[in-house]
C-alpha cells in the first residue's frame, strides 16, 4: 500500500494527544505528522496526559516517538509553540521557556496569511467543572475512561466482524443532550473570548470536538483530538482553514507495517465538523 503525497501547510494545529494514555493513537499521530508539514505548529494543549500519568505510568516507544518527530520538526525549522492545557498544566510554570525549540505558552495569537488574527488557547480556562469543582473534573475523566474502554472494546469486535473504526464516546456526544448543550455553551464562550480580545477568531481545543463554525464575525475553530477522531486544523498559505481527518485503520489491520492512509479530507469552510 503506498501512502498519500506530502503535504505541506502554512500552519498547522493539534491538541489533546494524551500522550501517557492508553487512548492515545500516536501511530496514528506519527504517521500523520509524517505525510504533513508546516513552517508553523502549535500543540494547542493536553499534549501529554499528567492526570493519568499520576494514577498509573504509561509511556510506550510510540509516545517516545511523537516527542521526537515534533523535536525533529523544531530541529529542521518550524516554529512550534507548545500551548498548556488542564491535563499538561504542569507546563504553564515553564511559560516562554524553550525546549529543543519549542517555546511554551499559556496563549497566543496566530496571524493568518490573510490578516486575520487568531486566539490560541487550549480552553480549559472557560470550563466552570474544571476550575471550579475540580474533584467532578476529575469524576468525569475516569467516567471518560470508561467510555473509551468501551471504545476500546466496541473497535475490537467491529475488527473482527470486518467492519471499520466507529468511535462509541463520538457518537455518544452527538447524541447525549446534555453534552450538545455543553458543546454548544463552550462555543459560544471561546468565541466571546476572542471578540474580548479583539480578535477573528479563536483555536482552541480540550473538548475533543473538531469544528469550524462562524459566530457572527468571529471564526471559532476546534482541532478535535488524537484519542477518538485523529484531527487536525491546518492552515493553507491563503490563509484557508481546514480540518483534517485521518485514517481510523487498527494497527492490527497494517500488516507488514504498511502506511497509513488518509480515508477522509474534510474542507468545511466555516461549517461543523462531526467527529468520526
Amino acid at each position: 500500500m503506498s501512502g498519500p503525497e506530502p503535504r505541506t501547510f502554512r500552519a498547522l494545529f493539534i491538541s489533546d494527544v494524551h500522550l501517557g494514555s492508553k487512548a492515545a493513537k500516536a501511530d496514528f499521530l506519527i504517521d500523520f505528522l509524517r505525510y504533513h508539514d508546516a513552517d508553523i505548529i502549535y500543540l494547542v494543549g493536553d499534549i501529554v496526559d499528567g492526570w493519568r500519568l499520576r494514577r498509573s505510568w504509561h509511556w510506550p516507544q510510540s509516545h517516545n516517538d511523537v516527542v521526537q518527530k515534533l523535536l525533529r520538526k523544531a530541529r529542521k525549522g518550524a516554529s512550534i509553540t507548545y500551548i498548556a492545557g488542564n491535563h499538561d498544566e504542569f507546563a504553564r510554570q515553564f511559560q516562554g521557556v524553550h525546549f529543543g525549540g519549542i517555546v511554551v505558552a499559556d496563549r497566543a495569537i496566530h496571524e493568518t496569511a490573510d490578516g486575520r488574527r487568531l486566539l490560541v488557547i487550549h480552553g480549559d480556562q472557560f470550563d466552570t467543572v474544571v476550575h471550579n469543582q475540580r474533584w467532578l473534573a476529575y469524576l468525569g475523566d475516569y467516567a471518560y475512561d470508561t467510555a473509551m474502554l468501551i471504545n476500546r472494546v466496541v473497535t475490537k469486535l467491529r475488527h473482527l466482524l470486518g467492519l471499520p473504526y466507529w468511535s462509541f464516546s463520538s457518537w455518544a456526544k452527538v447524541k447525549v443532550k446534555k453534552a450538545v448543550n455543553f458543546i454548544g455553551s463552550f462555543q459560544t464562550v471561546l468565541s466571546e473570548e476572542a471578540r474580548r480580545s479583539h480578535v477573528n477568531g479563536v483555536i482552541c481545543g480540550h473538548i475533543h470536538h473538531a469544528a469550524i463554525e462562524n459566530y457572527g464575525e468571529v471564526q471559532y475553530i476546534n482541532t478535535g483530538d488524537w484519542v477518538e477522531s485523529c484531527t487536525a486544523v491546518v492552515e493553507h498559505f491563503d490563509g484557508r482553514m481546514e480540518i483534517l481527518t485521518w485514517a481510523h485503520v487498527l494497527p492490527e489491520a497494517s500488516a507488514g507495517n504498511e502506511a497509513l492512509v488518509p480515508v477522509d479530507i474534510i474542507d468545511l469552510k466555516g461549517r461543523a465538523a462531526q467527529a468520526a
